[in-house]
């Protein structure tokens, strides 16, 4: 049995079932969204593991890079990211559009450097539109309390609305040498 460190934390799923009304703010200038259609594992390692490891992301983390990147080549998964006018990465997004015609926003954030600039709304409403304008019927995302404490209040700024909660206790792998806040853990 592997070596653990056990959390508890609630999850939000959260769905939007019509675009929104709102005309989307503009990023930042200099600011833009490339798809990456060929995202390797270790371009998508980077994203997820520095967005991600302030926040808990440990999911993807637990996949070989085989694994990895045949989720990366499946043709409903879409990875996105945020440049700014020099060419840094600012954040990026991964859309699943394998439960078609509603789509899942599986991963959104924003590089640690990029946190609290005042683009987090405007970047969620590049994803959002980007569903809208493939003929989604609706989006679907989750966001658990491990997460950046702006994330719920930007998902409903966006359009999405809260379907339920529930509380989850996940087993995080010691080996992946995660920073886990005192108040996750059990």
């Amino acid at each position: 049995m592997e070596p653990v460190v056990r959390i508890a934390v609630m999850v939000t799923f959260l769905r939007m079932d019509q675009p929104p009304a709102a005309a989307a703010p503009a990023l930042p200038p200099g600011m833009n969204v490339h798809p990456e259609p060929y995202c390797s594992a270790a371009t998508y390692r980077y994203l997820y593991n520095t967005v991600g490891a302030p926040y808990v992301w440990w999911l993807r983390r637990t996949m070989s890079d085989q694994q990895l990147a045949g989720h990366l080549r499946n043709p409903a998964v879409s990875i996105h990211i945020l440049h700014d006018a020099s060419g840094q990465v600012a954040g990026f997004y991964e859309l699943d559009a394998t439960p078609w015609p509603s789509v899942n926003l599986s991963y959104f954030g924003l590089m640690p450097h990029a946190v609290g600039c005042g683009m987090g709304l405007a970047f969620l409403r590049h994803a959002v539109d980007a569903v809208w304008h493939r003929g989604a019927r609706a989006m679907t995302v989750n966001t658990c309390t491990a997460d950046h404490p702006r994330a719920m209040p930007t998902y409903l700024r966006a359009g999405f609305r809260r379907v339920r909660e529930m509380r989850e206790e996940w087993k995080i792998p010691l080996r992946l040498g995660l920073d886990i806040p005192g108040h996750l853990r059990l």
